[in-house]
């Protein structure tokens, strides 16, 4: 890892991580250390073959947020039980692996291939029959039916990535993770051998994925196909291909309906993000109705958007504010029911759209809250839609994917407030002014810890500049704070009190 961490070197050519079995695991892990680092401007990529799964599905989120799939191909034989093991819990795999291994790394060792003794084929059957157990589970039962059912738990690992299955009929790539999970299962449920010899495949593939390939290169260019002449569509020819390619049959109705949902799933993500993508240009012109509802209030009025709806709740502008929410929720709730892309909250154009609308109209909705429930309760902590906290949540993760270098802080004021919370911070500080005028000094430390919070704002340039207009909630917080302070320490100034009183508030 020292051509990564050496800056001299970072701007050489991609580099493959590669790795066979637990080194393919161990690959695995090193690209997604390199991919987190982001220790250079090209990605690396990641080859396995036979490797065991690794991370959760946790992990597999984190990977399809970050648009990483795409960096890695796992490779997998026929009847290698390896990337199948984890499937099944670890007590039920302990000792029969424990006593294959021996036998394993005699035969990667010597580049030689020898006919296992007696106890080494019953620890083979043993840990087969414990794998094709747990696999027809983890594939046909999701969390829900064995918690109901109360038979086993659930495997917690998951793939992520392209799986490349291969047999001797060629090989298909497959990259949505349950599809992957049933075909780990269903490439094992082979009946064109006795189970006998099974049990030697899946010791033999596992040390012979050279041959495996060079297998599958051949079938490659002599341009053999295996589809069915009869297919009644493009969509069936293809999907004949595949499940003759990784050698369970076209005729195999539980490998042909996996791969038919994953394709189905695929095109409603596509189908969904195209609807949203033609009602987000329709929303466009209500965000462009509130900008111009926002320039007149501020250039006629002399006062914030947020304070005139504040004040004067706008029927134009609420029922904006509402069709906009309706948009922005309905977009929440089909992410949660998984019927949008796995990498949908990483798109720039999602991300750029949320973002916008969050700090454009959330201050209209922290000013809908209190001045409906004045008095009553914190915004931040008791009233902020789900929508603005799952908007922010995705664009901070974006924001940790994205370079930091070449990049140089403000100049001028943000053409809107970088918090989109920054209102309800200031309603709170107002509450407590009035708790402080009734002796409860106690708030001090809040008011303090409020102006701090301010001052960093104005000094990244983080702040618009219609927050300084003379009647805003803002600059009467300060008013009110800057004669608390002088009454009882006349000479007292402050970060803050020299940019509003001194400097000026022009960026």
């Amino acid at each position: 890892m020292q051509i990564y961490t050496d800056s001299k070197q970072r701007q050489l050519k991609p580099i493959i991580f590669v790795g066979h079995s637990l080194g393919g695991a161990v690959a695995t892990l090193a690209t997604l250390w390199v991919l987190e680092k982001r220790l250079r401007q090209s990605s690396p990529f990641c080859i396995t073959f036979g490797s065991p799964l690794v991370g959760d599905v946790g992990l597999v989120e984190a990977v399809g947020r970050e648009n990483w799939a795409g960096n890695f191909c796992h490779v997998v034989s026929k009847h290698d039980i390896v990337p199948r093991m984890l499937l099944a819990p670890f007590d039920s795999i302990a000792k029969p692996l424990i006593a294959i291994l021996p036998y394993w790394q005699d035969m990667m060792t010597n580049d030689r291939k020898t006919v296992p003794d007696s106890s080494i084929q019953d620890a083979g059957r043993i840990l087969l029959n414990n794998v094709l157990q747990y696999t027809h589970t983890v594939t046909n039962y999701g969390p829900d039916s064995l918690r109901e059912l109360g038979v086993i738990k659930r495997s917690p690992y998951k793939p992520f990535g392209t799986y490349m299955f291969c047999s001797g009929e060629g090989a298909a790539c497959i990259d949505n993770s349950e599809t992957v999970l049933k075909i780990l299962h269903l490439t094992m449920q082979s009946h064109e051998k006795p189970y006998d010899n099974i049990v030697q495949d899946c010791f033999s593939e596992h040390v012979e994925y050279g041959s495996v390939l060079n297998h599958v290169t051949e079938k490659s260019m002599s341009g053999k196909r295996t589809a069915k002449p009869d297919s009644e569509s493009s969509d069936k020819m293809g999907m004949s291909l595949q499940l003759e390619a990784i050698g369970v049959g076209a005729q195999d109705d539980h490998a042909r309906i996996a791969l038919q949902r994953a394709g189905n799933i695929e095109k409603k993500h596509n189908t969904n993000v195209a609807k949203l993508a033609i009602e987000l240009s329709e929303k466009q012109c209500i965000m462009a109705e509130l900008e111009w509802s926002k320039e007149r209030s501020e250039k006629e009025n002399g006062i914030t958007y947020y304070d005139s709806f504040r004040k004067h709740e706008d029927i134009d502008n609420n029922l904006r504010r509402e069709r906009l929410a309706r948009f922005w929720d309905q977009i929440i709730e089909m992410w949660e029911r998984h019927e949008l892309p796995n990498d949908f909250q990483s798109q720039n154009k999602w991300i750029n759209a949320g973002t916008t609308y969050r700090r454009f109209v959330e201050p209209l909705d922290i000013a809908h809250y209190y001045s409906m429930c004045e008095g009553k309760g914190n915004y931040i902590s008791d009233g902020r839609p789900t929508r603005h906290k799952v908007l922010q949540k995705w664009m901070e993760e974006k924001e940790k994917t994205r370079s930091s270098r070449g990049r140089s802080g403000r100049t001028k004021l943000a053409s809107l407030t970088q918090d989109s919370c920054f209102w309800a911070q200031v309603e709170e500080a107002l509450k407590e002014m009035k708790n402080l005028e009734r002796g409860q000094y106690q708030k001090l430390g809040s008011l303090e810890t409020f102006e701090g919070y301010a001052t960093e704002m104005i000094n990244e340039r983080n702040i618009s500049s219609d927050v300084f207009l003379e009647g805003s909630s803002f600059t009467e917080w300060w008013k009110e704070w800057k004669e608390h302070k002088q009454n009882r320490f006349p000479e007292w100034r402050s970060p803050l009190y020299e940019i509003m009183e001194t400097q000026g508030c022009n960026g």
